[in-house]
């Protein structure tokens, strides 16, 4: 036997019958008899067999591979959405190229055109935070490749996409805090360009509204990381009526200002309460631990994954788009202080 890659060709010589009825023995084809499938198989079972998947591929026109273009892998959110997108594809038979774009419009382009290069069936995205030029993601289109958005999606733009429910779900995280006594909450807020920084403050707002209490605009501050965090929190407290509570668009956020408060001795959540939104890994074990919205990631990835090989497997290319929204829950911890009295909005109490 030749060294190198095992073909059918290589079980054929062995066997001393031709090709053609290896491939269909393989196949477990009715017109081959079982004492040959069992013969070819066994063989191949020894020497290793592989199906050639770029021959396959081209037969069928479709590589079997998917593409993801991610803003953070480190982040826990997006992190439990590759673990669900990974399971989809790989029960499905499909093998993950994953990309990060590291929350960089350039290296988003770039992800792109490595992809588009890659002939992937399909690709996942999350848009970055400098992404306002989606030219990129046209051209992809434009190549007749399905495209699938997550979390992260772009306004206008025809395609199917899983999203959170983040105006609502800001808009019960707010009230939370207004149903434990708050009423100068500031609101660290995400990139106005995303449209999930512009749904959390629109709910952040809604609830302060209805609650009848004044949005000031000082407290409403763009600090989307564990750094600029800090930065907000100076800012905050050197106002001559600072807040007593504070809504973060995301975990790193509130971890930072907790950090921050904390170095000025300030009590959390005597004094001022903090609630986060994505409930990662850290929001169990910081002290006091913190009350965050889940946003159901693996969730979310398993159904954008489901989506998008469902478009890719479809018969038909003009089936109508589709939008996911998923729920997202309350995990109430001890930064936001004591137990809501009976009656009051949905949540789950973590104790």
């Amino acid at each position: 036997m030749k060294s190198g890659q095992v073909t059918i060709k290589d079980i054929a010589k062995e066997l001393g019958i031709s090709a053609s009825t290896v491939s269909r023995a393989l196949k477990n084809h009715p017109d081959i008899s079982e004492e040959t499938k069992n013969a070819v198989n066994d063989l191949a079972k020894k020497l290793r067999y592989q199906p050639n998947a770029l021959a396959l591929s081209l037969k069928h026109s479709r590589s079997n591979t998917i593409g993801v273009i991610i803003p953070e892998i480190v982040h826990y959110f997006f992190s439990s959405v590759i673990s669900g997108i990974e399971d989809v594809a790989y029960d499905a038979g499909f093998t993950v190229i994953m990309c990060q774009s590291n929350e960089k419009y350039d290296r988003e382009v770039s992800n792109a055109n490595t992809l588009l290069g890659q002939r992937v069936d399909g690709i996942l995205v999350s848009i970055s935070k400098e992404t306002t030029d989606c030219q990129h993601l046209y051209d992809l289109r434009d190549n007749n490749i399905p495209l699938v958005f997550f979390d992260r999606i772009v306004p206008g733009f025809f395609a199917d996409q899983v999203i959170v429910d983040d105006l609502d779900a800001a808009y019960r995280a707010t009230k939370h805090l207004i149903e434990r006594g708050r009423r100068r909450i500031a609101h660290f807020a995400g990139p106005q360009n995303l449209l999930i920084g512009q749904y959390r403050k629109q709910g952040y707002v809604k609830a302060m509204h209805e609650a009848g209490l004044k949005v000031d605009d000082e407290l409403v501050i763009e600090a989307d990381s564990f750094e600029k965090a800090h930065l907000a929190v100076e800012k905050v407290l050197n106002l001559s009526n600072p807040p007593d509570g504070v809504f973060a668009v995301n975990d790193l956020t509130a971890i930072g200002a907790m950090q921050a408060l904390q170095k000025k001795k300030i009590k959390i959540p005597g004094e001022i309460a903090v609630v986060g939104f994505s409930d990662g890994r850290f929001s169990g074990i910081t002290d006091p631990t913190l009350t965050s919205v889940d946003q159901h990631g693996y969730e979310m990835g398993t159904i954008a994954t489901q989506m998008l090989l469902k478009r890719i497997l479809a018969e038909s290319k003009d089936n109508p788009y589709e939008t996911k929204v998923l729920k997202a829950n309350l995990i109430v911890r001890g930064s936001s202080g004591l137990k809501l009295e009976e009656g009051s909005i949905q949540i789950t109490e973590e104790r």
